[in-house]
């Protein structure tokens, strides 16, 4: 993983192995005691090498023997911050979102706003199921009709108002409210772009340590 030679548990994912290591990979659905679910793909890492290397979703992918992993190569950090632009557009007011587009220098987003209120990540409903054991909500539908809620919309007898489903819910935490595109990210908290992401002998792997060495250099000069 990323040239450094990684024992990991059998059964476990690429993104345990990775936090184990220390090297950071962000993830939107992905949340401790809860089952993975691979559904924002933001954790994505580059496997393999050369023209038959390819992007798997961390959080499911399971680690294997003699596996290269790379988690920040310049595929990959362009898959994410076109992930990012995506989740802009559909949650364009999530402070989670805000903060992850912040955290990978994307400073505005090229789709239609769409100013949905679910991303579907699936976290309110694992919650549910997994440490509420409730199983109050669900997914509904498919392709652009899915959707989360009670079945046929009623009012579940199982629900307990805990609050689980909200305290998960990234498209609940509110920050901003811009409306136009060119505005999608407000960038105040939003530090230096990488000074890596610009040179050449960086291409395959940019710096994986958090925070990146050569950021603090350039920051601090």
């Amino acid at each position: 993983m990323n040239g450094v030679p990684v024992r990991a548990e059998k059964g476990s994912t690429l993104l345990e192995a990775a936090r184990f290591m220390g090297f950071p990979i962000p993830t939107l659905c992905h949340m401790e005691g809860l089952s993975p679910y691979g559904a924002c793909r933001l954790c994505v890492v580059e496997i393999g090498e050369g023209p038959r290397s390819k992007l798997v979703s961390s959080c499911t992918y399971p680690v294997e023997e003699g596996l290269k992993v790379r988690t920040a190569s310049a595929r990959v950090i362009r898959a994410r911050r076109m992930i990012l632009e995506l989740l802009l557009a559909t949650c364009p007011q999530s402070k989670v979102i805000q903060d992850l587009a912040s955290a990978h220098a994307v400073r505005q987003q090229r789709f239609r706003q769409e100013h949905e209120d679910c991303i579907l990540c699936g976290l309110c409903v694992r919650m549910c199921e997994e440490q509420m054991a409730a199983k109050a909500i669900g997914f509904r539908g498919r392709g652009r009709s899915r959707s989360v809620g009670t079945p046929f919309d009623v009012k579940s007898e199982t629900c307990r108002t805990c609050g689980g489903c909200i305290y998960v819910c990234p498209a609940c935490q509110l920050r901003c409210t811009f409306t136009e595109k060119d505005s999608g990210v407000c960038g105040g908290c939003a530090n230096l772009a990488p000074p890596c992401l610009t040179r050449p002998e960086f291409k395959d792997m940019m710096c994986s340590m958090n925070p990146c060495v050569a950021c603090e250099t350039e920051t601090g000069a």
